[in-house]
């Protein structure tokens, strides 16, 4: 038997509780006073707490993983191949030799930028076919392509609303939106998550006090994996007179058999959504965002939106690589079946050995709710030596007590992956208690 103090498993209860005390108090102001002073903001804080939590707990970094390649339901970091769970490869697209070569063309013709708005100058064909086929996809009459999906959701709820209107959002909108909102300086008001009856509610109260309105939700939450009721939420934009707006980041490709998102998985008229909103880093393994709906909408955001207008056009490779990948979401819906059958088959297997995949409806994304933040970090460092890359979610990006490990699944993961990595989460899960 070998010498030395015996093994510490983790923190005692009594260290963790004074450990997550510390994490939850606010941080204390530096010494300096200075205003030009970047460590006494209070990001700058927050983020020397997370660096001060790692050192106390000797749990490493979980953040700025360098990908060596590929980053699909397979990577390598650090020299080591793990299975990974960290990236929106929902369909294993990036990679594929086809969206290369569309890519690639285009850098051939093009060059790599569009080398200005393309209000101006950087306006390419591409473009075009990117959103006329995102046009189709949504089934709906125009579309516009954008260099940055966070920015798109910024620019565009910036710029539709204004002080005399009101915004009604989901409480679990994304940060994107949530800036957009801040932007255009109009009444935020937030409804339980998925509530349509609350919403409702407040409408009806509300809703007479003001211009014009805009109802936000997602169609696939990516920090729960759940989805909304659409047709409640379109009736409610009917009854008030009010523009319902989707964040479909992580529906395209991902719900509906065969990936046309929400309205296709739910049986809605697409049309009846003033706003589709989407990305194209998830499924459709490239950079960049978009709106589509109306001819109307479109026009007006292509001439007036500032994030479209002042800011450089997609990069041309990167507008054909989008394009190439819906076409082959449209020819090989199998893809979209396996991740949705990988994504069930994971949740129900978490569900089966005792973990908490919260309100998952299992078509792309299944949160392990682990409890407090400590626990979190330390069950995803485990994975990480276990060969299971898989990122923690802690406070205060989530409550206290909600802290989770986000699983994106893949189409690509196999059986083996999956059933693996349910018995090293158990493994790490025994390990952090």
């Amino acid at each position: 038997m070998s010498g030395g103090p015996p093994r510490r498993r983790g923190l005692s209860p009594q260290e963790r509780a004074a450990l997550l005390g510390r994490m939850n108090a606010p941080s204390a102001a530096p010494a300096s006073t200075s205003a030009r002073d970047f460590s006494t903001l209070p990001a700058s804080r927050e983020v020397a707490a997370v660096r001060n939590l790692s050192r106390q707990t000797g749990i490493s970094s979980p953040y700025f993983h360098s990908h060596e390649g590929i980053a699909g339901a397979h990577t390598r970091i650090a020299g080591r191949e793990m299975i990974n769970f960290s990236s929106y490869n929902y369909l294993g697209l990036n990679g594929d030799a086809r969206i290369h070569a569309a890519a690639t063309a285009a850098i051939a013709r093009y060059g790599v930028s569009a080398s200005a708005s393309r209000y101006v100058s950087g306006e390419r064909p591409v473009h075009a076919a990117l959103e006329a086929a995102l046009a189709r996809h949504h089934g709906v009459e125009d579309a516009v392509a954008m260099v940055s999906g966070h920015a798109t959701n910024v620019t565009t709820i910036g710029h539709l609303v204004g002080p005399s209107d009101l915004i009604l959002h989901d409480a679990l909108i994304h940060n994107s939106a949530a800036e957009g909102m801040r932007l255009s300086g109009a009444r935020r008001m937030a409804f339980p998550h998925n509530d349509a009856a609350a919403a409702g509610a407040v409408l009806a109260a509300e809703r007479g006090r003001h211009n014009r309105a805009l109802i936000l939700i997602e169609g696939h939450y990516s920090m729960d994996g759940t989805v909304p009721e659409l047709a409640a939420f379109v009736a409610l934009a009917r009854k008030h007179d009010a523009w319902l707006m989707v964040d479909e980041a992580h529906s395209l490709g991902v719900l509906g058999p065969t990936g046309r998102g929400i309205a296709e998985a739910q049986g809605v008229d697409p049309r009846e959504v003033d706003i589709w909103m989407g990305t194209l880093s998830k499924a459709l393994a490239s950079t960049g965002g978009y709106i589509a709906g109306s001819h109307a909408l479109v026009d007006m955001l292509r001439h007036t939106a500032p994030g479209f207008v002042y800011s450089v056009g997609l990069p041309p490779p990167l507008a054909a690589a989008a394009e190439a990948a819906l076409g082959l979401i449209a020819a090989e819906p199998w893809r979209v079946t396996k991740l949705q059958a990988n994504a069930r088959r994971f949740r129900d297997q978490a569900r089966a050995a005792g973990f908490d995949a919260g309100q998952s409806t299992g078509f792309g994304i299944v949160p392990i709710v682990l409890g407090d933040s400590y626990t979190a970090m330390r069950v995803a460092d485990r994975l990480v030596a276990a060969g299971i890359n898989v990122q923690p979610i802690c406070f205060p990006v989530v409550p206290e007590g909600q802290a989770r490990l986000r699983f994106f699944l893949s189409s690509e993961h196999s059986e083996a992956d999956l059933d693996r990595t349910i018995e090293a989460l158990r493994a790490a899960a025994r390990e952090a208690a």
